[in-house]
C-alpha cells in the first residue's frame, strides 16, 4: 500500500502542474468517523484533530496535524514535513500558506463528483473563517478536476492489484456456474458466492445486501437489489452482478447464463440474439474508446446499437470507473441526462479503469447483461477481464 500511496502522491504533483494549480489542501478532522474519500489516495491512517494535508506543484508535501497525531503521521513516511500543533491549527496553516503564497489552492469540495466532496460544510466554514482576512480566501477552488484525474489515473501497482481482483472474481464466477441448477433460489446462489469470498479471506466490493445481485427469469428488479427466494427455472435467463475488494481495490463484473429446458440443447434464438447484441455493443464501445474521447460518445456507441437492434435503451450509464470503490473516479460513460450533471462531457484519460455494462430485456426470459473491466491505454483499451463471448448454458 505504501508503494501505491507514493505513486499517487507523485501523480498528484504531476496533475497539479497539468492544471496549473499551486497547491492541493485536504482539510479534515476525526477521519475515523467522517473520512474524506480523497484521503485514501495519499494516507493510510486516520487523524483526530483538524488536519491539513498539503501537496504543492513543486513537489513539497506538508502535513499539519495535532500533536497527538504527529508521531503516527511521521511513521508513515509519506509527507516530507510534518508540523504539529497543540492549541490550534490556524497559525501553522497561515505560515505554510504565506511561505508558498499559492495563487490557486484546490480544496476538497465538489458539486458533481462525490468522491471529491469530502469537505463537510462545517469544516468549510472553519477553513474559510481562518482565511477570510487573508488573500488566500479568494484563491480557493474545487479540487474536483484534480481528484477526478488522480482517482481515475491508475498507477502501475494499482493496475496489477486490480488485475488480480478481476482474476479472483472470474474464478468465483466459474465455481458459481457449477453450482447453479434449476430449483435453487437466488439467495442460495448468493450464499454460495459469499462463502467463496469468505474462503479466500476477502470482502465484497459493495454492501453484501446486494453484492452479489442475482436475477433469474423475467420480472426481476434487474439491478441494485438483493437476491430473493425466486427459484431458478428452465427457460430463465440468469445474471449476476458481483465484485470483491482485494488489497483495497474493487472489481465489478456481471455474467449471464441460460437455464436449458429438458428438450433444449441450446438457448432459443431470441435469447441468443439478445445476448449477442450485448456482446457486440461492448466490443463496439471498446473499439471506440481511447484517451481524449468524450464520455457520452462512448455510451452512445453501445446505446444506439442496442436501440437499432429493436431493444429499449438501458436506463443507466454504459460504464463507470473502478478503483478503491466499485464506483470510482469522476468520469462516467453516461448519456447527457440531468442526473449525471457534467460528468458525461468529460474526456476519457489514459490508465483509467472502466466497466462496460449495457443491458437489455429479453421478453419472457429475463435480462441479458455483461459487465467487463477495461483499462484505457495510449492507443485504445486493454481488457482486464476475459470477455464473456458465449452464453453460459445450465443443463437440468
Amino acid at each position: 500500500m505504501k508503494n501505491i500511496l507514493m505513486e499517487k502522491i507523485q501523480q498528484a504533483i504531476q496533475i497539479l502542474n497539468e492544471l496549473k494549480i499551486d497547491m492541493w489542501l485536504t482539510y479534515v478532522r476525526e477521519t475515523e468517523t467522517i473520512r474524506d474519500p480523497s484521503l485514501d489516495l495519499i494516507l493510510d491512517t486516520n487523524c483526530t484533530w483538524n488536519s491539513a494535508f498539503i501537496i504543492t506543484s513543486n513537489g513539497d508535501t506538508i502535513a499539519i496535524v495535532g500533536s497527538l497525531d504527529a508521531a503516527n503521521i511521521i511513521s508513515k513516511n509519506l509527507f516530507k514535513e510534518v508540523i504539529s500543533y497543540v492549541q490550534g491549527i490556524e497559525e501553522d496553516l497561515l505560515k505554510v500558506l504565506n511561505r508558498y503564497n499559492p495563487q490557486k489552492i484546490a480544496i476538497n469540495y465538489s458539486r458533481h463528483n462525490n468522491l471529491a466532496d469530502g469537505l463537510t460544510f462545517g469544516m468549510y466554514l472553519d477553513l474559510t473563517g481562518k482565511l477570510e482576512d487573508t488573500p488566500f480566501f479568494t484563491r480557493l477552488i474545487s479540487s474536483e478536476e484534480l481528484i477526478t484525474r488522480l482517482r481515475g489515473r491508475k498507477s502501475p501497482t494499482e493496475i496489477q492489484v486490480m488485475k488480480e481482483a478481476v482474476r479472483i472474481t472470474l474464478e468465483i464466477f466459474e465455481e458459481t456456474g457449477k453450482f447453479i441448477k434449476p430449483g435453487i433460489s437466488e439467495k442460495q446462489i448468493a450464499d454460495f458466492i459469499l462463502n467463496e469470498v469468505k474462503k479466500r479471506g476477502l470482502e465484497t466490493a459493495w454492501n453484501v445486501e446486494y453484492c452479489p445481485s442475482v436475477f433469474t427469469g423475467p420480472d426481476t428488479a434487474g439491478a441494485h437489489a438483493g437476491p430473493t427466494d425466486r427459484l431458478v427455472q428452465p427457460g430463465h435467463v440468469l445474471n449476476i452482478d458481483f465484485g470483491i475488494k482485494y488489497k483495497g481495490y474493487c472489481s465489478d463484473l456481471q455474467r449471464t447464463w441460460y437455464i436449458l429446458r429438458d428438450d433444449e440443447i441450446d438457448a432459443p434464438p431470441e435469447v441468443k440474439k439478445g445476448f449477442n447484441v450485448i456482446v457486440e455493443a461492448i466490443q463496439k464501445a471498446a473499439d471506440f474508446m481511447k484517451p481524449g474521447v468524450t464520455a457520452y460518445e462512448v455510451d452512445a456507441i453501445a446505446r444506439n446499437f442496442i436501440i437499432e437492434n429493436g431493444y429499449l435503451e438501458y436506463p443507466h450509464a454504459l460504464g463507470h470507473q473502478v478503483g478503491r470503490k466499485a464506483h470510482d473516479g469522476g468520469v462516467v460513460l453516461a448519456p447527457r441526462w440531468e442526473r449525471y450533471g457534467d460528468l458525461p462531457y468529460k474526456k476519457v484519460g489514459i490508465d483509467e479503469v472502466y466497466t462496460l455494462e449495457p443491458r437489455l430485456t429479453i421478453a419472457d426470459y429475463g435480462i441479458a447483461t455483461i459487465e467487463e473491466e477495461i483499462v484505457v491505454r495510449e492507443n485504445g483499451i486493454e481488457f482486464l477481464s476475459t470477455p464473456q463471448k458465449e452464453l453460459y448454458l445450465i443443463r437440468s
